[in-house]
C-alpha cells in the first residue's frame, strides 16, 4: 500500500468516526431519556416516515456558532436538528426533524439555515416537506438572532404555500413562536400525551390571568382536536401518526402543477349501490351520518377524514374515485343537524382552499338547513366567517360536483358549492328540498294571518305545507330553472360522479388578473 493510499484510508476512517458521531445526537444518555419517556428521536423517526434506506441526510457537519455562555466549546455535529430528503411510497419528500437531544431541539441560527435550505430545494424541485417540532423553543443564548432565525422559516412557509405541501408533525413541545410555522403548514398531526402547542404556558398564564390550567389542557392533542381545530389528525403513538402521514401523501400531488396521483382501481367505476336509495329518513328532521355516503362512493369505501373532532357538524376529507384523489365535503345531519356555524365556516373553507391549491377536485355532499342563530354566533362573525366557505367555493378553480341528498335552504343552499358560485355539475336525490326556508317554517310566514283565523288551523296548515312542498322544495322545481343538472337515482351517485370528473379532467378556468383577492379573515 503506497503512502497516498493510507492518507486516502485515514481519511476515509476519519469520515466514519464523523459520521458515526454526528448520529449520536446529544449522546447516549439523553438518548435514553428521550427513549424512557415513549420519544422516538429525530433520526428514528425520519427513519420511519421514509421508504426504507432511502433517506438521504444533508448538512450532518454544521454546528452552532455561538461562542458566548460558555457554548463556544460544546458542540454538536449536525446541532439541534436533522434534515434531508427520502422517499415515501416512492416519491420524493424532504424531511427535518427537530432533535431533543441536542440543546432541547432549540432553534439556532443554523438550525434554521438547515431548515430553510431543505424547504428551498423543496420548493425548487417540487416536493412535500414534513417537519417534526420537539423543542424548547429559541436558542436563548443566541438573543435575537434566534428570533430572526425564526422569521426566516415563517417567511418560505407562507412563500410556498400553496406550491408544495407542507406537513408539520408535533412530537414534542412547540410554545410561543415556534407554533406559527406549524400553524401556517397545511397538515398539523399530534401525538396523544406527548405533543403540545401553546403561546404562553401554563405558568404565565397562572401569573397574568390567574387561571390554573396544565400543560396537556393547555396546548395538548385532545384540546387543539377538538376546541381549537389547530390539529387535524390525533393519534395515540408516533408509529400510528407517521402511518399517517404517509397515508396522507398518498392522496397529495407533490406540486401545485401536478395532478394527484393515480392509483390501481379494483372498484368498478359502474358500481351502484342500491342502499343509499334508502338511507335518507323519511322524516326530514330525523339524522343520518354523512360519511355512509362518502364511504360507499369512494374506491374500496376507503375516506380519509381531515379534523374528525373539530366542527363535526361538517365532515372534509380525502378519498379515491376511479383511482384519482378527490377532496369530499359534507354537512353532517348527525351533530346540530349539518347547520352551517363559525367553526364549520372556517373548517370547509381551508380545505375547499388547501384542493383548490393542488389540483384535488371537489365533491361536496349537501343537507343544510342554513346557518346557526343565535347571539354568540352573530357577535362571533358568522358573517365574516360564513362569508370564507362562498369566498372559497367562488375563487376555487377545479372540478366541483355537488350532490343535494336533502335539505338545502337559505343562504346555506348558495353556500355549498351551488352552481351560483360556479360549480361544474350539480345533481340532486329526489329526496331533495331546495328552497328559502323549511315547508312548515314558510307556511307559518306566509299563512299567518290566515291560520290565526280559524279555529283548528292544523289540517289546513298541513293541506298549505304540502301544497308548498308540491310547488317550491321539490328538486324539480330547480331543475327546471337549470340550477341543478340533473335529479338522479341515490344509487347512481358513484357512476354519476365519477362521469362528471371524467368529463371535467380536463377543465380550464381563471380569475380576473389580480395579485391576490381580499379572504374576509
Amino acid at each position: 500500500m503506497t503512502a497516498e493510499n493510507r492518507a486516502i484510508d485515514q481519511k476515509l476512517a476519519d469520515l466514519t468516526e464523523l459520521r458515526q458521531q454526528s448520529q449520536k445526537g446529544g449522546g447516549q444518555n439523553r438518548i435514553d431519556q428521550q427513549h424512557s419517556r415513549g420519544k422516538l428521536t429525530a433520526r428514528e423517526r425520519l427513519t420511519l416516515l421514509m421508504d426504507e434506506s432511502t433517506f438521504q441526510e444533508l448538512d450532518s457537519f454544521v454546528t452552532h456558532r455561538t461562542t458566548e455562555f460558555g457554548l463556544a466549546d460544546n458542540k454538536y455535529l449536525g446541532d439541534a436538528v436533522v434534515t434531508g430528503y427520502g422517499q415515501v411510497e416512492g416519491r420524493q419528500v424532504f424531511a427535518f426533524a427537530q432533535d431533543f437531544t441536542i440543546f432541547g431541539g432549540s432553534l439556532s441560527e443554523v438550525v434554521s439555515e438547515k431548515i430553510c435550505k431543505i424547504m428551498d430545494l423543496a420548493a425548487k424541485t417540487g416536493c412535500p416537506v414534513v417537519g417534526f417540532a420537539d423543542s424548547g423553543g429559541a436558542r436563548i443564548q443566541e438573543g435575537a438572532g434566534s428570533l430572526a432565525a425564526y422569521g426566516d422559516i415563517f417567511l418560505r412557509n407562507t412563500l410556498f404555500s400553496g406550491v408544495i405541501p407542507q406537513i408539520s408533525v408535533i412530537v414534542g413541545p412547540a410554545a410561543g413562536g415556534a407554533v406559527y410555522s406549524p400553524a401556517i403548514t397545511d397538515f398539523v398531526f399530534m401525538v396523544q400525551g406527548m405533543g403540545q402547542m401553546y403561546i404562553t404556558g401554563p405558568d404565565v398564564i397562572r401569573a397574568v390571568t390567574g387561571e390554573e390550567v396544565t400543560h396537556e389542557e393547555l396546548g395538548g392533542a385532545a384540546s387543539h382536536a377538538t376546541r381549537s381545530g389547530v390539529a387535524h389528525f390525533v393519534s395515540e403513538t408516533e408509529e400510528e401518526c407517521l402511518a399517517d402521514v404517509r397515508r396522507l401523501l398518498s392522496f397529495l400531488p407533490s406540486n401545485n402543477l401536478e395532478d394527484t396521483p393515480l392509483m390501481a382501481n379494483p372498484d368498478a367505476p359502474s358500481r351502484q349501490d342500491p342502499e343509499l336509495r334508502y338511507l335518507i329518513p323519511d322524516d326530514s328532521n330525523r339524522p343520518y351520518d354523512m360519511r355512509d355516503i362518502i364511504y360507499r362512493v369512494t374506491d374500496e369505501e376507503d375516506f380519509l377524514e381531515v379534523h374528525q373532532s373539530f366542527a363535526p357538524n361538517i365532515v372534509v376529507g380525502f378519498g379515491r374515485l376511479n383511482g384519482r384523489a378527490v377532496g369530499f365535503v359534507g354537512n353532517q345531519p348527525n351533530y346540530l343537524a349539518g347547520v352551517l356555524d363559525i367553526d364549520a365556516s372556517n373548517k370547509a373553507a381551508r380545505f375547499v382552499r388547501f384542493c383548490d391549491c393542488f389540483n384535488i377536485p371537489l365533491v361536496t355532499f349537501v343537507d343544510v338547513p342554513g346557518f346557526m342563530p343565535g347571539v354568540n354566533q352573530e357577535y362571533g362573525g358568522i358573517i365574516r366567517h360564513g362569508a370564507k366557505l362562498i369566498y372559497a367555493y367562488a375563487e376555487a378553480t377545479v372540478p366541483k360536483v355537488c350532490v343535494i341528498t336533502r335539505k338545502a335552504y337559505g343562504g346555506a343552499y348558495i353556500v355549498m358549492s351551488s352552481k351560483h358560485l360556479r360549480s361544474d355539475i350539480n345533481l340532486v336525490w329526489p329526496t331533495a328540498e331546495i328552497a328559502v326556508m323549511g315547508a312548515e317554517g314558510a307556511v307559518n310566514i306566509i299563512y299567518r294571518e290566515a291560520l290565526n283565523g280559524l279555529e283548528d288551523p292544523q289540517e289546513e296548515r298541513q293541506r298549505l305545507i304540502a301544497d308548498y312542498q308540491d310547488k317550491f322544495t321539490n328538486p324539480y322545481v330547480a331543475a327546471s330553472r337549470g340550477f341543478v343538472d340533473d335529479v338522479i337515482d341515490p344509487s347512481e351517485t358513484r357512476p354519476q360522479i365519477i362521469k362528471a370528473l371524467e368529463m371535467l379532467q380536463n377543465k380550464r378556468d381563471t380569475l380576473p388578473a389580480k395579485k391576490h383577492g381580499n379572504i374576509p379573515l
